[in-house]
């Protein structure tokens, strides 16, 4: 079916999650909030500048969708500024997996998500290493969303979690595939990352007013 705003607050993945939180509190903060408000800030936070123009118009990586909602003001990186290390971008998972997307059994779009692909990965983005969060994790606040970064093939990112201050650590609140529910982790963004071996680390973005 055409490309359209799917919102659905019952069943969610990571990234929906993110998105469905900061819609929400978007939505509350500008006061008298509806449905079409928030309808309106959830396809503001999704797709690339706002506007829905078929399936490529969605910020399927996260790195993208970081880079695209600053620029949109919804959110700053503040990789660069915590910790100012560079992180390599060199995805094409989408584009040399088009059987694991069902949208892209219309072989059309693939040569225009490649160009996005080479596109994202001309950019220069930072990355707090999982073997430094220790060393940041005072910089990190309540409410910041973070991308953590893989060593899987062609990705730049491979989960997306909230992070929640308590008792003087960060934990990640996320949408829990193995728990099948959003959960708030027994276990220290630290603890969660070393514990992957696909994990390199988190980049982050911190929503803005």
């Amino acid at each position: 079916s055409p490309e359209q705003l799917v919102i659905n607050l019952r069943e969610m993945d990571c990234t929906t999650f993110a998105e469905n939180c900061l819609a929400i509190a978007r939505t509350i903060k500008k006061g008298a909030p509806t449905f079409e408000k928030f309808a309106y800030e959830l396809q503001n936070i999704r797709y690339r500048d706002g506007k829905i123009n078929g399936y490529p118009s969605r910020l399927h990586y996260f790195s993208d969708w970081i880079f695209n909602n600053d620029q949109k003001k919804l959110v700053k990186r503040v990789s660069k500024e915590i910790a100012d290390i560079p992180y390599p971008l060199n995805v094409n998972f989408m584009s040399t997996h088009p059987g694991s997307y069902i949208q892209l059994k219309d072989s059309t779009l693939i040569p225009v998500i490649a160009k996005q692909e080479k596109e994202i990965s001309s950019r220069t983005m930072f990355y707090i290493p999982k073997d430094k969060i220790s060393e940041f994790e005072d910089k990190l606040m309540d409410g910041d969303i973070a991308g953590i970064t893989t060593n899987i093939n062609g990705m730049d990112i491979m989960h997306v979690v909230i992070l929640v201050r308590k008792g003087g650590h960060i934990y990640p609140m996320h949408a829990s595939s193995s728990a099948g529910k959003v959960i708030l982790s027994d276990e220290t963004l630290e603890k969660y990352l070393l514990n992957s071996k696909r994990a390199t680390g988190i980049m982050v973005a911190r929503p803005l007013e």
